[in-house]
């Protein structure tokens, strides 16, 4: 079946597959990166908050109890805690959300497909390819990326 009408329904299927890929990529690659930089930010706030009291001690919570007007040094501490803990909650969340959907082998994965289903686009425009082992491929770098609709 080496026909131009089926190098032709497969070119636009290749296309339609490498749209969708593409579809999947603008999405998730910012969110991939949202998480991961809410998770740097927050865990690296966290640490800078404890280090205050951590070095500076009582002498650090009286400086910021006087900073403002706070009656007892002790609630300096006690929001600096409350602050980190939110703060590493909110790193942990979302390193396990970006990690519960192995979003970045996805997205290496995404990439590979793509790229494969170019070559083979290019491969079947140009007539290098006989058609039924262009439709075997095609299989093939499709299904890597089956995760995709």
């Amino acid at each position: 079946m080496d026909n131009a009408q089926g190098r032709q329904d497969l070119t636009r299927e290749i296309d339609e597959r490498r749209e969708s890929i593409r579809a999947y990529l603008r999405r998730a690659r910012p969110k991939r990166s949202l998480l991961t930089n809410i998770s740097i930010i927050a865990s690296a706030t966290a640490a800078a908050l404890t280090a205050g009291p951590g070095f500076g001690q009582d002498g650090f919570n009286n400086a910021i109890a006087s900073i403002f007007s706070l009656p007892n040094s002790a609630v300096v501490w006690q929001v600096i805690c409350v602050l980190a803990s939110i703060l590493s909650l909110a790193a942990a969340i979302c390193t396990g959300l970006a990690n519960s959907h192995n979003t970045a082998e996805r997205i290496s994965t995404a990439e590979s497909a793509s790229a494969q289903l170019e070559g083979l686009l290019a491969a079947l425009k140009y007539g290098q390819l006989p058609l039924d082992e262009a439709v075997r491929l095609y299989q093939e770098y499709s299904s890597k990326a089956a995760f995709i609709d």
